[in-house]
């Protein structure tokens, strides 16, 4: 079990409330420290998954309180092991609501974990040339294990699960940042392919290269697979390397593959490089916003949740329509 300790700091004359507050969330453990400037720290011990409930709690209690805030620590362990009960209670549409949310982590460290990962920084290019270059080397030597070593650095999740996530919460300003960062990754990657294959010899031989140029419906079900994965390692707190390399599967050497089949001029291969990458991108998108919704992932306020729906909901038609339109071609192309 996955524990957060979330301090509160709070004026002096609502710590009462609070303290009350927070004990009718029923958390593992809490504690308060006096400080001298009129403002109290409660510190308490709760569950990943009810962290998201307790904060929403307080802060629409006490979002206007001058003082107030609110930090979040991950717990790696903690010692006695808390003791749990087991209640049986009626279900009413809360608790189903609660439901959803258990198995991940809170919506602001979701939120912080997520955009860390898609911002437009010199590390993210210097992982994208990297990743890049790597995997071109091994589809050219046909070797599986340096293409899966490029996989692992994984520098195109970020910016996809960035993107769902903004349609989800309805946050344009992060959906543009997350798609500047996409669309800056995917060209630096394929103008590097693209310059490697016009340099070095590309031999088609490579069962690596030619198998991103065979496009089949079964790659839709990997596709959109590698994007569920993502966005739940994501709402899990599990480290981004571990499902990085499923994504990556799916976008990374194919999109690599298509410069360095332009590069050498073989345009038809390069082709059905193309339909996989973009059929690919769609899908692990789709994937994202769809598993999103399934965990329970909502913006905490009303007016909010309103923008949420009608983004979430264009961006699903827009997405299933883009499918379904590249899953025709793929069958035309079978057909060829």
């Amino acid at each position: 079990m996955d524990y957060r300790l979330l301090e509160l700091m709070i004026p002096d004359e609502k710590v009462e409330e609070a303290i009350q507050t927070v004990e009718e969330q029923e958390p593992i453990g809490m504690w308060s420290d006096e400080h001298s400037n009129g403002y109290t720290v409660v510190r308490v011990l709760v569950d990943a998954d009810k962290t998201e409930n307790l904060s929403d709690t307080l802060s629409d209690k006490y979002a206007n309180t001058d003082g107030f805030r609110i930090l979040l620590f991950t717990i790696e362990a903690t010692l006695p092991q808390p003791e749990r009960e087991e209640k049986e209670e009626e279900t009413t549409q809360e608790d189903e609501q609660e439901t959803r949310k258990v198995g991940r982590i809170s919506r602001e460290e979701l939120y912080a974990d997520v955009t860390s990962g898609s911002e437009l920084s010199q590390v993210y290019i210097a992982l994208v040339i990297l990743s890049t270059l790597v995997a071109a080397v091994g589809l050219m030597r046909d070797d599986v294990a340096v293409i899966i070593g490029a996989m692992v650095i994984a520098p195109l999740l970020g910016p996809n699960v960035s993107m769902a996530l903004s349609v989800t919460l309805g946050d344009m300003q992060l959906a543009w940042r997350s798609l500047k960062a996409n669309a800056a990754g995917l060209f630096m990657s394929l103008g590097i392919a693209l310059v490697m294959g016009m340099v070095l010899n590309i031999d088609l031989n490579s069962e690596q290269i030619m198998s991103r140029t065979q496009v089949s419906l079964s790659d839709i079900t990997i596709a959109l697979a590698a994007g569920s994965a993502g966005v739940l390692a994501f709402t899990r707190g599990v480290p981004a390397a571990v499902v990085g390399v499923m994504v990556a599967v799916a976008l990374l050497p194919p999109l690599v593959g298509i410069g360095l089949l332009l590069g050498s001029g073989y345009m038809q291969l390069a082709i059905g490089a193309t339909i996989l990458t973009f059929t690919n991108l769609i899908c692990i998108n789709l994937a994202g916003v769809v598993t999103f919704l399934l965990q329970g992932v909502r913006p905490r306020s009303w007016w909010e949740a309103e923008k949420a729906k009608k983004a979430t909901r264009y961006a699903i038609v827009i997405w299933f329509v883009l499918l379904v339109i590249f899953a025709v071609l793929i069958w035309f192309w079978g057909q060829g």
